[in-house]
């Protein structure tokens, strides 16, 4: 009578050091910069099951069993990680086919997504050819098919008038012709790491159409019988934002039924991050278990209407395997995303061993859990998405005791129940969402209180019942309208987010255990020991220049410019990077999130000149930063006036801030009386500490900068106490990214640098910075710092010698490696 239990009891200790080692060894591996070969990782999957045949056949202590067995799980890990990496990297792009018009075949893989650029779309590659000979693509590519006047690959295509994006539907085979170019994404810090989305998406290159008048046509050939679940969604999108007039209102209920979070605007999205509810507005975890839930009481109840169908099963062990099949029907209806698939095979994991009547720890059962998703997907390790959700599950299993018990007093105790459990996720998550977010919401305990019931009871239902019934959609779009109007009320209250520098890992991880054992029922002798484990993820402060020094970081934005300077307590940031689409720019998308996780309060922000590669992300930033002063040279009439007023830049202003001086060389004040190409209106801007020196040039051409040069003689030779050379900097932003028609020899003799950084995207169709250039720099010895060799840069007056380069710290086998 006692075999089975004690059996169960044995595999349930062996379990938990087994499933630890599997995470360890996944994480170690997820590691590495580069890939060891598979040679290595075969050998060290060999040795595990080796030594598992040896534990499994020999009788050794418990205690060097447990060893063993996190042992042979973690070498495991390791090596099935390693090895599924370096089969996937050898369907890895050809380096040589980059920028090539390639003639490709296949078939849309998922529904498209459309904005005011065109169609972004997946496609799955059945065959390519280059000039009529057959070529190798990956499997899966990313794809976009730009409307209007687009160019790419040179500079000899730039402005060419594209055709009209036709209608695209999945699982339709199409024929075109594109050019590709290896995954390749900003490197920031705390940024989206987009190769590793890429990765994670299975795409291992990206690129456009090329359907310019001189393209064949891109032709649809036929439709497929291939990804039929994603021609359903494509189907159920169009149909709601054909009911729904609101646009806001569709994306959203877009979002709950197919999973098409790029349907929200991005003004919503920033209001349910203020809020805390931005988990609900998308298929989460949260939707998945409650519809699994809801389908578990479902199928229940049908199962015991029907006396034969209880002989055979029972209706709980029914229940639990409906909800759980009708949830995956559930997630792959809503597109199957990363958070929907780790919420699958958690409830499968665990639905399968009640079923099997193991009864282990709830340590186990979490343990097992994650475990079972890092094996699914190794790399979910590194979402934000996955720290989160596990982690507030743990914390409700490690805290549920008083839930349980206040549950069973009725009506009253399922309401103080679902508030505890909201407040002690709240209170452990905290320190964990300032750690990966910089900011963390005050009012998301009010917030979800409404919000979690009534978008889970109400929109949600009604969004999907509206597949069947459309008009359901109307009553969905006013619910939405009443949450909203709730949700804005709490936003725009001052206190509503926090906004802290990202501390570094150790006191994050404090700071949750500090949270849990504030949130767990203990004596307040041992919970008060939690606070000062939370104390250094709150006044965590990122490091700031001395006195008398300074900093620039220039941002990963792709193709513009976007530097932060800092000195010891002030900071400025000298224009701001490209705008994407209509809701997406470097403001919102690298410079918001990197200010924010450095916790910059910006004093001054200087757009150079119009151009929409140095203003594009200005808005975001000027939002964000309410008391930083405008400082450019756009016009009078130009759409950011109405935002801030500007202060124009003029040659001869300065300032000092911290011991560190700014001058502004150009424009002069005559300049704006007259007919001026953008380029040459560049607010060209030196700082100096008196000793190193660094020039932000803007895209000045060489008529400007012959004139800097010019000027700075005649003042060298009129002023003899004046610096030696006006211009000398040890680093220099290049001029116009590296354009031929700048960096000409005279300035860049006059301006002596020795790094000079250039701000590009990589394979830009500019051809920045261009070969001439490079030669000149390469003449005079000059260093040449690259966004997409470096990533940001940081460049520091203290340290003047060196360019610390983010993609260099932050390198792993799964980013791109440029030539």
């Amino acid at each position: 009578m006692q075999t089975a239990p004690t059996h169960s009891n044995q595999t349930a200790r062996l379990a938990f050091p087994a499933l630890l080692g599997w995470l360890v060894g996944t994480a170690l591996q997820l590691q590495q910069v580069a890939l060891s070969g598979w040679l290595l990782y075969g050998c060290l999957v060999l040795s595990a099951l080796v030594i598992y045949v040896f534990l499994a056949t020999k009788s050794i202590a418990l205690k060097w069993r447990l060893a063993l067995a996190a042992l042979v799980f973690g070498l495991l890990a390791f090596g099935v990680t390693g090895l599924r990496a370096s089969l996937f990297l050898n369907d890895a792009l050809d380096g040589a086919l980059e920028g090539r018009d390639l003639a490709v075949t296949g078939v849309i893989a998922a529904m498209p997504q459309r904005n005011e650029a065109g169609l972004r779309f997946r496609l799955d590659v059945e065959s390519a050819q280059l000039q009529g000979s057959p070529v190798r693509l990956p499997p899966s590519i990313h794809l976009g098919w730009y409307a209007g006047v687009f160019g790419g690959g040179g500079a000899g295509m730039v402005g060419e008038l594209q055709r009209q994006p036709a209608p695209m539907e999945a699982g339709e085979r199409w024929q075109m012709t594109v050019r590709l170019k290896a995954p390749h994404g900003g490197s920031n810090p705390h940024g989206f790491d987009y190769e590793l989305w890429l990765w994670e998406q299975g795409l291992q290159a990206n690129g456009y159409l090329r359907a310019g008048p001189k393209d064949p046509a891109p032709q649809r050939l036929a439709q497929t019988w291939r990804h039929p679940v994603e021609r359903a969604r494509q189907h159920v999108r169009d149909l709601i934002f054909e009911r729904v007039t609101e646009r806001k209102y569709a994306g959203l209920i877009a979002a709950l039924v197919v999973g098409d979070q790029n349907a929200i605007d991005r003004a919503d999205w920033d209001i349910f991050r203020a809020t805390g509810v931005a988990h609900l507005m998308s298929i989460s975890g949260l939707h998945v278990t409650m519809f699994a839930w809801g389908a578990a009481l479902m199928v229940g109840w049908l199962w015991r209407r029907s006396e034969r169908l209880c002989l055979w099963a029972a209706a709980p062990n029914a229940a639990l395997v409906g909800g759980v099949l009708l949830a995956t029907a559930y997630a792959f209806f809503s597109g199957w995303g990363v958070p929907s698939q780790r919420t699958v095979l958690m409830l499968a994991t665990v639905g399968l061993l009640r079923l099997s009547g193991r009864q282990w720890p709830w340590p186990h059962v979490w343990l097992l859990a994650c475990a079972v998703v890092v094996a699914t997907d190794p790399w979910a390790l590194l979402q934000a998405g996955f720290w989160l959700s596990f982690v507030a599950v743990g914390v409700l299993f490690a805290t549920s005791s008083g839930a349980d018990q206040a549950s069973k007093t009725g009506a009253r105790g399922h309401f103080v129940s679902m508030f505890r459990e909201q407040w002690v996720i709240t209170l452990a998550l905290t320190p964990l969402t300032l750690l990966l977010f910089g900011q963390v919401s005050l009012v998301g305990l009010v917030a979800n209180a409404l919000a979690i019931p009534w978008v889970t009871l109400v929109v949600t239902p009604l969004a999907m019942l509206g597949v069947l019934a459309a008009p359901l959609w109307d009553a969905a779009s006013m619910a939405i309208a009443a949450l909203a109007w709730y949700l804005q009320l709490l936003a725009a209250l001052p206190f509503a987010t926090v906004v802290i520098a990202q501390a570094p890992l150790w006191a994050g991880t404090a700071g949750v255990v500090g949270g849990l054992l504030l949130a767990m029922q203990l004596p307040w002798s041992l919970r008060l020991m939690g606070v000062p484990l939370m104390l250094p993820v709150l006044l965590w402060q990122a490091p700031r220049p001395l006195e008398g020094q300074f900093e620039l970081l220039a941002a990963d934005i792709g193709q513009g410019t976007a530097v932060v300077v800092r000195t010891a307590a002030h900071a400025l940031v000298y224009d701001a990077g490209p705008r994407f689409s209509r809701e997406s720019d470097a403001g919102h998308r690298v410079l918001v999130p990197l200010l924010r996780a450095l916790d910059i309060p910006v004093d001054m922000v200087v757009l150079s000149h119009r151009d929409s590669d140095h203003v594009g992300g200005a808005l975001a930033v000027l939002a964000m930063q309410p008391g930083a002063e405008l400082v450019s040279s756009i016009e009078d009439d130009h759409e950011l006036q109405a935002v801030r007023k500007a202060t124009r830049c003029v040659a001869g202003q300065r300032w000092r801030w911290d011991g560190v001086d700014f001058e502004v060389l150009h424009p002069r004040a005559a300049d704006y009386d007259g007919a001026n190409r953008s380029n040459a209106m560049s607010c060209t801007l030196r700082i100096s500490n008196g000793v190193q020196a660094a020039l932000l040039a803007g895209d000045i051409e060489q008529r400007q900068e012959a004139r800097l040069v010019a000027e700075a003689a005649i003042e060298g030779t009129s002023v003899p106490n004046l610096e030696t050379n006006r211009l000398k900097s040890d680093v220099l932003l290049v001029p116009h990214h590296g354009s031929k028609t700048s960096s000409s020899a005279a300035f860049l003799d006059a301006v002596q640098p020795q790094i000079a950084l250039v701000q590009s995207g990589y394979r830009n169709r500019f051809g920045h910075p261009a070969d001439p250039v490079l030669v000149r720099y390469a003449e005079r010895h000059i260093r040449v710092v690259d966004s997409p060799h470096c990533g940001a840069a940081t460049w520091q007056s203290a340290r003047p010698q060196d360019v610390q380069c983010q993609r260099a710290q932050g390198l792993r086998y799964w980013h791109h490696r440029v030539p």
